[in-house]
């Protein structure tokens, strides 16, 4: 299986490429300059695996939630790419992909992912972790949402990650993490393991379906 994978929901840009079960993987702090540096990420990784777009099985993108300006730079690269190839996408929550590093990172079983989402709001989700033929992965516990930090409602023995963390420190004292990590961004590398078990079981989109997830209305 050959899948490429990209994520500018973030001032990081990464891109991650899955061939032969290997994951190679680009990752940079990029604020305001996802444009450019996303295209040159990809054909790195892809020159290295002496690969082109067409080739690949399926496209990966984080969907969002995130800056509105990067999650629409994502979607729209692999809607442009998989109407040029006729590949499937797969949309990837980058809440998700936060929990499933922070689980991987802290092995914990429920993670509270928060990310600033300004105006004096955050986006957040539960995921707890299950065990799959994939090894561990974590799961949506609920809706992702937005809203207020003084919304966000307290679970017990829950780990906690994102900038919403670093955004809004009173969430801190108020969820009293088992484990928590403010600096953490979302990864396109860790989006190809979350996005493996959906391609195996063929639930893939159309490239009319790479649309980004915004949480609130623009």
């Amino acid at each position: 299986m050959k899948v490429l994978a990209v994520d500018t929901a973030t001032e990081a840009c990464s891109a991650a490429l899955l061939c032969d079960d290997e994951i190679h993987a680009r990752f940079e702090i990029a604020p305001r300059r996802h444009n450019q540096r996303l295209f040159v990420l990809c054909d790195e990784l892809l020159a290295e695996a002496d690969l082109s777009v067409g080739s690949l099985d399926a496209l990966v993108f984080g969907r969002g939630p995130g800056a509105f300006t990067g999650v629409r730079i994502a979607a729209a690269f692999a809607q442009g790419a998989a109407f040029a190839h006729d590949l499937p996408v797969v949309p990837i929550s980058d809440l998700h992909a936060l929990a499933q590093e922070m689980m991987e990172k802290h092995t914990c079983g429920q993670v509270l992912a928060a990310m600033d989402a300004r105006m004096g709001e955050i986006y957040y989700g539960y995921f707890q972790a299950r065990s799959s033929a994939e090894g561990t992965l974590i799961m949506p516990a609920g809706k992702e949402t937005v809203a207020p930090p003084g919304a966000v409602r307290v679970a017990e023995n829950v780990a906690a990650c994102g900038s919403g963390f670093a955004a809004y420190p009173e969430l801190i004292e108020k969820i009293a993490p088992s484990a928590l990590d403010e600096t953490l961004l979302p990864k396109a590398a860790i989006m190809l393991k979350l996005a493996r078990p959906e391609i195996d079981a063929g639930r893939v989109y159309g490239a009319e379906q790479a649309v980004p997830v915004y949480l609130r209305s623009p």
